[in-house]
């Protein structure tokens, strides 16, 4: 199918919005868009971090999931304590693939479930004890650990455990950090506020504890690398480069990092963010308290990591720009290896994206490396300044949609034609029914890393082994297949 116009993609998301009442339809509008590389601020075409409607389907997460299964949860030397009902502990329990180096059990617990298990006793009598006797467990049974962060569920706000006062009591006790997050799942409009919230957790709870502390001894080229889980292994393939090309990596956040690491960042010259969404404001209150710079990144693709090595590298000093350089010229060959083997493949396919964090716009250059299209994009629980750094990456008249509902997204799908979706768990099914290939693009469906060069030719494999698998071609939509059998039964008649 050719690239629409603008006419089209505006005419496309009117024909999608028909279907709702009046006030859902004004709603919705405000939340697709047709892309203009011209604007300089999103707002201007479309609307985000919003509540979502209620009776139509979101495919967002709550507060919680932000906090204990984004930020804080990769912690990996720390317990975290679902504080509520087992269920959240149990389902946000090692989904991410946020690998770590380490013995579970021992020295890593990112994988284990701790919770309160909260009783309905539990919820009229409160269950401040429960976790203060929990937490005594935690340090007879795991006596390594590093530290407790109790990430409080929807329960605990509405029946007011203090949790700050447990935390307090436990610190004393047992002489090591223990961080109360109020992250209760109904708080905010997704789990963007849960980032937040986490954020602030660690600003006031965990980084003043090493401020005046001079023993850590620290080099010009001291960095730290935020907001990268290490799904599949992402953070170990961009540590590499950085490595190489001379710096030192303080600290990572949050994925195989430990709390050790997290109070040291501090002393670091910059700061890289990764995802910008879940860390960028712990990293402004490090520029405003600790005058340390932060700049983002983009190891996505070869083209992007050029741009990404060569803006850190400007940073330092000739030492450091000149290994930007040379980490880019001996990484050529692998790379332009990958692109001869898989863009003859892959060249003039058609990608639509819906993802969080950073995803819906830093892996469109790594896409493009291999001469494939994004026509579609937009995030789950973006803001508005996700958007300004996303026009600029997407070609004019495609497709912009924040928040998009199950029937928006099929309808789209069906209207724009992909010849591939990368989208999250819960959309993977229904799209592989109609006999789309799909990649899950949350946790690198089970393989990874991404990141790097190395890990771009993972992702060159892996998108052409979705896209080009013959399977594809034997799968019918069941109804498809229904309306087919139908009309053999008319025909028949």
């Amino acid at each position: 199918m050719a690239a629409m116009t603008k006419e089209e993609t505006e005419a496309l998301i009117q024909e999608v919005l028909e279907v709702y009442p009046e006030n859902a339809k004004k709603d919705r509008a405000k939340h697709l868009a047709v892309n203009d590389q011209s604007l300089e601020k999103a707002n201007k075409c479309i609307t985000s971090n919003r509540k979502s409607l209620p009776g139509v389907m979101t495919i967002r997460g709550c507060a919680y999931a932000g906090s204990k299964g984004v930020v804080w949860g990769p912690i990996k030397d720390m317990i975290h304590i679902s504080h509520g009902p087992v269920g959240c502990g149990q389902y946000s329990r090692a989904g991410r693939r946020n690998y770590y180096v380490g013995t579970t059990g021992v020295n890593t617990f990112g994988t284990m479930n701790f919770t309160s298990d909260f009783q309905e006793k539990d919820i009229v009598f409160g269950g401040d004890k429960k976790l203060a006797k929990l937490i005594d467990e935690i340090e007879v049974l795991f006596p390594l650990n590093k530290g407790i962060s109790i990430q409080s569920e929807c329960p605990i706000g509405l029946i007011g455990d203090d949790i700050e006062a447990v935390a307090k009591v436990k610190n004393k006790e047992h002489g090591k950090t223990i961080v109360p997050v109020r992250c209760e799942g109904f708080r905010g409009v997704s789990q963007s506020l849960g980032h937040h919230i986490a954020n602030d957790a660690i600003r006031d709870w965990v980084l003043e504890k090493r401020d005046g502390d001079d023993s850590f001894p620290t080099t010009p080229y001291d960095v730290a690398v935020i907001g990268d889980y290490n799904i599949g292994g992402d953070a170990w393939a961009s540590r590499t480069l950085l490595e190489e090309m001379g710096l030192r990596v303080v600290a990572q956040w949050s994925g195989d990092g430990t709390i050790a690491e997290i109070e040291k960042t501090p002393k670091v010259k910059l700061n890289l963010i990764h995802c910008y969404r879940s860390m960028n404001y712990i990293a402004r209150h490090m520029e405003e308290k600790y005058s340390i710079p932060w700049i983002e990144y983009n190891f996505f693709g070869p083209t992007k990591i050029a741009e990404s090595l060569r803006r850190i590298a400007a940073h330092f000093d000739e030492t450091i720009i000149e290994g930007a350089e040379r980490v880019i010229k001996k990484y050529e060959a692998e790379y332009d290896a990958v692109i001869a083997k898989y863009k003859p493949r892959l060249q003039g396919k058609r990608v639509m994206l819906y993802v969080g964090g950073l995803r819906p716009r830093h892996v469109i250059g790594a896409y493009e490396d291999l001469g494939m299209e994004v026509v579609g994009t937009g995030y789950e629980f973006g803001h508005n300044d996700d958007y300004d750094r996303t026009i600029k990456e997407m070609g004019n008249a495609t497709l912009l949609y924040d928040d998009v509902t199950g029937y928006e997204f099929e309808e789209f799908v069906k209207k724009v034609q992909p010849d591939l979706i990368g989208s999250g768990i819960k959309e993977k099914y229904i799209f592989q029914k109609m006999g789309i290939p799909f990649r899950q693009m949350h946790s690198w469906d089970y393989s990874g890393p991404y990141h790097g060069y190395d890990g771009f030719a993972i992702f060159a494999r892996d998108m052409d082994m979705t896209l080009n698998n013959p399977c594809w071609k034997q799968i019918k939509a069941p109804w498809k297949k229904d309306a087919a059998s139908n009309e053999a039964v008319k025909a028949v008649a």
